[in-house]
């Protein structure tokens, strides 16, 4: 615990949040248990770990003196300071080892690969500090697949290796040691009279994989520490198609998925969607997309491959933004036509006077046509996806304006892996005096000067005109109650 207590926040926090996910609790109860005792005057209110000082971190785990949880700690911890044990000489760095640099130095990796590896029947390969099998460039790719059992676990059912040339080096059915509730047949595309005559363990896996590992190789997979898991294996020299990609979706990044980066990268779709996994195809999937990253170069963009990029769901969406609060969602219905469902933002609504919502169509090709056949000025968003500022009136009297914007860009799609220096605000309106387009989460702010577009003079002008004729009115509505008042007054002889 010595160690812990000189450890830098981000580890404590890191840690903490890990024994919040498993439930782990020390002499106080868990995370939350412990700050009603700790802290009495904020108590829970205040329970995200990185928002607690040092020192209430550091009093939490000094809660915990059972040696497996310690032993926990210390994994974590170590897994942060695998950083230090790479030998970065960037003169010297190759490709392959910079991926390894790149995944390890991911925020979520220490989270993602702190494994029980103190537990039984773990194996942990050996990693000798400025050995040359750490500047080792060979590299092979799994994937697994795992089936339930009844105690709730997931156990190892299939293992596929290849190696940099796309060859098999490890391809096996395994025998789960522990009842199986679901073969998850439909993903695993595994079934219980597929395992009848098959005698491979875990056992003879992990003795497989020692060999393969043995001189520093370097282990690729998408989501690896899944795999790591079910293997249990702890393997720092690795590389996560998840962690090295970038993947802009909506506004955000995210860690893609398998398909959404062969989609993208390898201009292949790996599986439509409800197929079982090709643990096989999966593994080379990983490799090639590893490949495709050094030679174009790690720390350079990888652009979409237009030509033959997958059509995604988006791109059968319209984006519906800064519609006023006044006409609910169901009132686009009027406003736009065609044959779509309605999915209102709702982290939006109720914010400002604004909110957003998707028209979900059945395809890209209604999407389109819907879209072109609206009437209005189309512009740009500030990523390059066209929208048009759509003027309607409601039967109901209600007028107003709303934007409509594709979910896509022109002739590709809405995936950008290493997008940099795109902003992908949901409510963006042409940006000619530079002002603040704010993310998914805040509202935009336009100064009430800045001109939008050809149609906001005239709707400043309105504006001003309603205004005045409000106040206009407000003056005879007080001018007519002075006079009932004052009649009032007459004929009760005041």
């Amino acid at each position: 615990m010595d160690k812990l207590e000189k450890a830098p926040k981000e580890v404590l926090v890191d840690i903490v949040k890990l024994a919040q996910k498993r439930e782990m609790k020390g002499s106080n109860g868990g995370w939350k248990d412990f700050l009603a005792v700790y802290d009495k005057k904020i108590g829970v209110s205040l329970s995200d770990p990185a928002r607690r000082s040092t020192e209430a971190l550091i009093a939490f785990l000094n809660t915990f003196s059972d040696v497996d949880d310690l032993k926990f700690f210390d994994k974590v911890a170590e897994k942060h300071y695998s950083l230090e044990h790479i030998e970065k000489k960037t003169d010297k760095l190759s490709p392959e080892q910079e991926l390894v640099y790149k995944t390890i130095g991911h925020p979520q990796y220490a989270q993602s690969y702190s494994f029980p590896s103190y537990e039984e029947g773990w194996i942990i390969t050996k990693e000798r500090k400025k050995a040359k099998t750490n500047r080792s460039n060979a590299m092979i790719a799994i994937d697994c697949e795992m089936v339930l059992c009844e105690d709730g676990s997931d156990a190892l059912v299939r293992v596929c290796v290849v190696d940099r040339d796309l060859k098999v080096k490890l391809d096996e059915l395994v025998k789960p040691e522990k009842a199986v509730a679901d073969y998850r047949t439909n993903i695993t595309g595994v079934s219980a009279k597929d395992l009848e005559q098959v005698t491979c363990s875990l056992q003879d896996v992990q003795d497989s994989m020692k060999k393969l590992l043995s001189r520093g190789t370097i282990l690729i997979g998408h989501s690896l520490n899944n795999d790591l898991q079910a293997l249990k294996i702890d393997h720092t020299r690795v590389i996560d198609t998840s962690l090295v990609f970038k993947y802009w979706s909506g506004s955000n990044f995210r860690r893609p998925s398998l398909n959404d980066l062969c989609k993208a990268i390898l201009g292949y779709e790996l599986r439509k969607d409800g197929e079982p996994h090709d643990c096989l195809e999966d593994a080379r999937a990983a490799m090639k997309l590893v490949i495709a990253k050094i030679e174009t170069g790690v720390d350079k963009n990888i652009p979409l491959n237009q030509n033959n990029v997958v059509e995604g769901s988006d791109a059968m969406k319209l984006l519906c933004h800064r519609i006023p609060v006044a006409i609910p969602g169901e009132k686009l219905l009027e406003i736009i036509p065609g044959d779509f469902t309605i999915e209102v933002k709702e982290n939006k609504k109720g914010k400002g006077d604004k909110y957003s919502a998707l028209a979900v169509f059945k395809n890209k090709q209604e999407a389109d046509k819907v879209y072109e056949g609206l009437k209005g000025d189309e512009i740009k968003d500030s990523s390059g996806r066209p929208q048009k500022l759509i003027l309607f009136k409601l039967e109901s009297g209600l007028g107003g304006s709303l934007y409509v914007r594709k979910m896509v860009q022109p002739g590709g799609s809405n995936v950008q892996v290493a997008a940099s220096n795109k902003r992908g605000a949901e409510e963006e309106v042409p940006d000619q005096h530079h002002k603040k387009l704010k993310t998914e989460d805040e509202t935009m702010e336009l100064k009430p000067q800045t001109v939008v577009c050809e149609h906001c003079d005239g709707y400043l002008k309105e504006i001003e005109s309603l205004k005045k004729k409000l106040h206009e009115r407000d003056q005879e509505i007080s001018t007519l109650h002075k006079i009932i008042v004052s009649q009032a007054r007459k004929q009760s002889g005041v």
